[in-house]
């Protein structure tokens, strides 16, 4: 292990190697591209456009509701089709703003940004995340995160993890086989897509999940249907509880819509 004194030195040259950099290439806003004072932030104008979720909201899946129905109520498509996640929290609704701070972020090599997001969602976890829940990212299949070269799903996991104390399992969850994206697709199509996708790591990993609350990291909720899968091979493998963790969500009608 490194004297304390040579970590300190190392902490300070990189922080004065950042404050160059920004100084030569000022950090932009992801959504406005207004110059900002540091990176891993967004300008005034993009915090006025984004739409942070708060309460009232479903208890299984979070969509918001326009009025407090009560803490206990769920909204009508997971009690038609409920989802195999216990239940999730989204920090931000997934339109126009949103989408350009993701695309930013997961396409745009923005990985800065993962600090924010991750003080975002540890925020709209509230109560469900603890020190003793495990955080595990939805995993990338290897091809597409030799493409990709990072998961965003991890880096989220990890800045969460950094703000909570949570526990950490990069990972433990694996996609086992490659899968279509999901974007262009119904949500039947999602369904069968996924299915079968995921699976544990190894024995160890097992004893990791066995009996454990385990909180899902992902970028995007659409209609759930990823999460579910990853959910149900992790409730196979004995965890106690699912719940998942986005940061983004859409909501179908519109802000409010229910």
């Amino acid at each position: 292990m490194k004297p304390q004194i040579f970590r300190r030195l190392e902490g300070g040259l990189a922080e004065t190697a950042r404050s160059a950099l920004d100084l030569a290439m000022p950090p932009h806003c992801p959504l406005t591209r207004e110059e900002l004072a540091s990176a891993g932030a967004i300008g005034a104008a993009a915090w006025g456009a984004a739409h942070f979720i708060e309460d009232p909201a479903c208890r299984r899946c979070g969509v918001p509701f326009s009025a407090d129905y009560g803490a206990e109520v769920e909204c009508p498509a997971c009690i038609a089709a409920p989802p195999d996640f216990d239940r999730a929290r989204a920090a931000v609704v997934y339109d126009d703003a949103s989408h350009a701070m993701i695309v930013s972020f997961k396409h745009g090599d923005r990985t800065e940004l993962a600090g924010m997001f991750g003080g975002w969602m540890a925020r709209a976890a509230g109560a469900m995340l603890q020190r003793s829940s495990i955080l595990t990212p939805v995993p990338l299949h290897r091809r597409r995160l030799l493409g990709r070269r990072f998961n965003q799903s991890a880096l989220l996991a990890r800045a969460v993890a950094q703000r909570s104390g949570a526990r950490l399992s990069l990972d433990g969850l694996v996609r086992r086989r490659a899968t279509p994206p999901q974007k262009d697709l119904s949500a039947d199509a999602r369904k069968r897509n996924v299915a079968g996708a995921f699976a544990l790591r190894d024995e160890k990993a097992r004893a990791l999940f066995r009996d454990a609350h385990v909180v899902l990291v992902d970028d995007v909720l659409t209609t759930g249907a990823t999460l579910s899968a990853a959910a149900r091979a992790l409730k196979r493998a004995g965890a106690a509880r699912v719940d998942a963790l986005v940061l983004a969500r859409v909501v179908k009608g519109g802000i409010g819509a229910i």
